[in-house]
């Protein structure tokens, strides 16, 4: 009980060790207050940690949790669910990645989606997911794309049609992403700020050049 109530101690470091209390001891009757907790916790060492102690406890008692966060209105307590899945790695949460958590307006819940897709996906339906993160060429800052083109290389091989049929998108933002994946694909130790220059002198100049 000392531990929960560490829990919204003002201080990063007691909420640390708090959580790390509980972490080594799992019990699931802490679970519900690890879980509500991550979408509160404004530091991410505290939340990360949020994340070792909810795997600590049994996947059947925390998967259904997580999945409940996925519809929260809160972003972070989506992104920290998430982030939470893609840890345990369990694929029956993968019918709760939906297309409106792959397609999340705030980039953050997106880019973690993408990730725990990956992680989640059965091969049956790594064609429809790659049909999807496609769409989302061309989206966000740097980090966001670079995110989504980690997400596709780990796909394998078979983003290779995808992308060649965004290299013919009108927008040019999606022809550069689609192109910045290809390179990184046949090369993974390529830079992206490489990887993109060249896919805007592609763009720029044509293929043929």
């Amino acid at each position: 009980m000392q531990a929960l109530q560490a829990l919204e101690n003002p201080s990063s470091s007691v909420r640390l060790q708090a959580v790390m209390a509980i972490g080594t001891a799992p019990d699931v009757a802490y679970l519900d207050r690890l879980v509500e907790r991550c979408s509160a916790e404004p530091d991410f060492y505290v939340r990360d940690m949020l994340t070792w102690a909810i795997t600590r406890h049994a996947a059947a008692e925390t998967v259904p949790r997580l999945v409940g966060e996925l519809t929260s209105a809160d972003p972070r307590a989506r992104s920290q669910a998430l982030h939470t899945l893609s840890k345990i790695g369990d694929r029956r949460a993968w019918p709760a990645i939906t297309r409106e958590l792959l397609t999340d307006p705030d980039d953050e819940v997106a880019r973690t989606a993408w990730r725990t897709a990956v992680v989640l996906v059965p091969d049956e339906d790594v064609e429809r997911l790659t049909a999807l993160l496609v769409t989302q060429l061309g989206r966000g800052d740097r980090a966001t794309r670079l995110s989504l083109s980690r997400a596709l290389i780990g796909l394998g091989e078979t983003i290779g049609s995808a992308l060649a049929a965004a290299k013919t998108n009108t927008d040019p933002g999606v022809r550069d992403h689609a192109l910045a994946t290809e390179r990184l694909l046949r090369d993974p130790d390529a830079g992206f700020e490489l990887a993109v220059e060249e896919a805007k002198r592609i763009v720029a100049l044509g293929p043929e050049r």
